[in-house]
């Protein structure tokens, strides 16, 4: 079954860049997304199936900060949840690639109801981001 097939509901989201090119060269090199449809002001990716798209917007992001886990969360930021094995791979790819973290990757709440691998950067219009992965999937929501 493709991802266009699953059953589960693909979302949906628009992020401002500042610059298209800066974009491609981060979300389709750096990142290895699948650029879709764009136009002289956005462009589509697949993001693991969802639709992502990068809008011109000269003015950028606005980030506020909260504590979590004893680090400084961005906010808004949008990621992935993928397996630990991706996300090792993906952390070594972003090493390689340079990029400069906001949180490095660790296990955020060790030892505690939903113990997660988690990493945050920025992409170069300033958008946070964060790709997390758990070792048992069940502790997505736990409480």
């Amino acid at each position: 079954m493709s991802v266009l097939d699953s059953p589960i509901p693909r979302f949906h989201l628009a992020m401002p860049v500042d610059d298209l090119d800066a974009a491609r060269r981060f979300y389709g090199g750096v990142l290895g997304l699948e650029e879709g449809r764009s136009a002289d002001a956005w462009v589509d990716w697949s993001l693991h199936g969802h639709q992502f798209v990068t809008h011109l917007a000269p003015d950028g992001p606005r980030t506020i900060h909260n504590p979590v886990d004893g680090h400084d969360v961005p906010v808004p930021h949008f990621g992935l949840i993928l397996t630990v094995d991706r996300f090792q791979n993906l952390a070594a790819r972003l090493r390689a690639a340079g990029t400069e973290f906001v949180i490095e990757p660790y296990v955020r709440f060790e030892g505690q109801p939903g113990e997660q691998w988690t990493m945050f950067l920025l992409d170069p219009a300033g958008n946070a981001l964060e790709f997390k992965a758990f070792a048992d999937d069940s502790q997505v929501f736990a409480t």
